[in-house]
């Protein structure tokens, strides 16, 4: 059975034994394993039904341990790693020696990250290793920002979720890819780009969302972070005309949206979602999962303005949309 709790003493033992154990950090729960243990790292593929070959990042306690886990660690490593640790950043780095190919996918390169969560930077610094943690959730799905969610989606599975409350941040990582000469964006999340732009004095290259589900690194599939209920993004009166159509046919539908004004449709739920990022961030997976836990037959999702703050809510919204409109 599930253990919820907030014992580090009884997540170390797991830990150590090559068990896992659900972490809260800032961002979403992961789903943790010793990373110097192939075996122990195995149980996550197998419970999160993801590819063999898809990197898991690897959480530290800090700075300090950067080279056990990567070598020809550049400058500006230290530097962002300096600016955002404990933090949610990120950082792609050639991996050191000995780092196993069941965290690196295979790739000679490593997933690094000091996550800021006080429960779980604790654990990691009494750990002393690292520990490979996806999100606690199945591969694809919606990620988890509490310790229920984490329960509802592994049931009597996973012997103990570290209990550290709602998520303060409700987005995945930032990452920054440093093993060329030029620091990439590869994935937006809680760390602004123009703020790490401003430690680096450079402007990150970015890609295009098309191009990342190339890259292999955590959460760049075209089709990630998606709620079990088919979900619709658009411009608002292109999903209140498509609410009218689905409703007339006998579907149950919600409509999420930001304008604070709506005339709902008979029979839409509708919900009004926070004006600003940062507060749309930190709800937008717990309103996914309690809309699917509803049973409706259609999210209907509109469109979050365009601009910086918004980035990561974006490209998450993009991967987890079934059908878009317009």
């Amino acid at each position: 059975m599930t253990h919820i709790s907030t014992d580090i003493d009884q997540a170390l033992a797991l830990l150590r034994q090559g068990d896992l154990v659900a972490i809260p950090t800032e961002t979403v729960y992961g789903l943790a394993a010793d990373a110097s243990q192939p075996d122990a790292v195995a149980k996550i593929f197998a419970m999160k039904g993801r590819p063999s070959d898809h990197p898991i990042i690897v959480h530290i306690a800090g700075i300090e341990q950067l080279s056990q886990w990567a070598r020809d660690i550049p400058e500006v490593a230290y530097q962002l790693a300096a600016a955002f640790w404990p933090g949610s950043l990120t950082l792609i780095l050639p991996r050191q020696t000995g780092v196993s190919d069941a965290v690196t996918g295979g790739q000679d390169t490593v997933g690094l990250r000091a996550p800021a969560h006080p429960l779980t930077h604790e654990l990691l610094t009494r750990f002393g290793g690292g520990l490979a943690a996806p999100s606690a959730n199945r591969f694809g799905h919606v990620s988890p920002t509490l310790a229920s969610h984490v329960a509802a989606e592994f049931g009597h599975a996973l012997p103990l979720i570290l209990d550290g409350g709602p998520c303060r941040i409700g987005v995945e990582s930032t990452i920054v890819g440093l093993t060329t000469d030029e620091p990439t964006l590869l994935r937006p999340g809680g760390i602004p780009a123009e703020a790490i732009e401003a430690v680096l004095g450079c402007k990150l290259v970015h890609h295009r969302r098309s191009d990342t589900a190339k890259i292999r690194v955590s959460g760049l599939l075209d089709s990630h972070y998606a709620p079990h209920t088919p979900l619709t993004i658009g411009a608002l009166p292109l999903l209140l005309a498509e609410a009218i159509q689905r409703t007339a046919a006998g579907k149950r539908v919600a409509l999420l949206h930001r304008s604070p004004t709506v005339s709902y449709p008979a029979g839409v739920y509708g919900q009004t979602m926070p004006e600003d990022a940062e507060s749309y961030a930190r709800i937008l997976y717990a309103t996914l999962r309690e809309f699917d836990r509803q049973g409706f037959d259609l999210l209907l999702l509109e469109t979050p303005p365009a601009g910086p703050a918004w980035l990561a809510i974006e490209d998450r919204l993009q991967r987890a949309a079934t059908h878009r409109l317009g």
